[in-house]
């Protein structure tokens, strides 16, 4: 499968249409971007790594019964994927209390919440992706009542199944995000990435952080973070 014309640049990934409508190529870039691309840089081998790490993660949530657009991996850093549109809702799952949660609610970083927290975001750069409700999303029109129930409980078991896959890595799930999108079928399925990009990742024992937050925080020891959940996950 070859690509043939560039469809988006996003901040982390590039995305190819090919030969075939319903199929597309994404390739993982090393840039790497916080507070709403306020915060630049680039991040040696991490888009290799999100690459692997993603289809992994994507390969296991397909074994357990959550759609995804996952076909195949190309190579270190390309990736076939069926073509979606995006629903523009990044779907925000919180175990633990942590970043933006922390700090609104005024919460210690660290602090395991009664039960696990849905948040939804409108994606959109310009406004800062802005936190929306069920209310503001059926009004918008970002997604229909069904759509929203279906990626609300698709999002809860990936949290199970992620959560109990990691823990035997000794990784705990602190938070992570997900993007869903919808086939020429308008079927529903779990897109975009689950990588050190888009999740805490903490170790169960000493908590050091194994994410993005060593980038966004300057706690150095980043390409490390990334290359030890590569490690733990596919034995690299």
């Amino acid at each position: 499968m070859n690509k043939t014309i560039q469809l988006y640049e996003g901040k982390a990934k590039k995305v190819f249409a090919t030969e075939n409508p319903d199929l597309c190529i994404v390739s993982y870039k090393d840039d790497a971007t916080a507070f709403n691309g306020l915060k630049k840089g680039t991040i040696s081998g991490k888009g290799a790594i999100n690459n692997r790490v993603t289809n992994h993660l994507m390969r296991l949530m397909e074994q357990n019964g959550i759609p995804t657009h996952f076909v195949e991996e190309l190579n270190d850093r390309e990736t076939l994927v069926k073509k979606v549109v995006i629903v523009p809702l990044e779907v925000i799952v919180r175990n633990i209390a942590a970043g933006s949660l922390a700090k609104r609610l005024g919460l210690e970083e660290g602090v395991k919440m009664k039960r696990t927290v849905l948040e939804f975001c409108y994606k959109n750069d310009d406004l800062g992706d802005p936190m929306v409700n069920e209310y503001h999303i059926l009004a918008m029109e970002y997604a229909t009542e069904e759509e929203l129930k279906l990626i609300s409980s698709y999002a809860l078991k990936i949290n199970g199944i992620l959560s109990a896959y990691l823990k035997k890595s000794n990784i705990e799930l602190i938070d992570f995000k997900l993007e869903f999108g919808k086939t020429s079928d308008g079927t529903i399925v779990l897109a975009d990435e689950i990588s050190p990009d888009t999740c805490r990742f903490w170790d169960s024992v000493s908590h050091e952080k194994l994410d993005k937050d060593r980038f966004r925080r300057d706690l150095g020891g980043v390409e490390d973070a990334y290359h030890e959940i590569l490690k733990r996950l596919l034995g690299e």
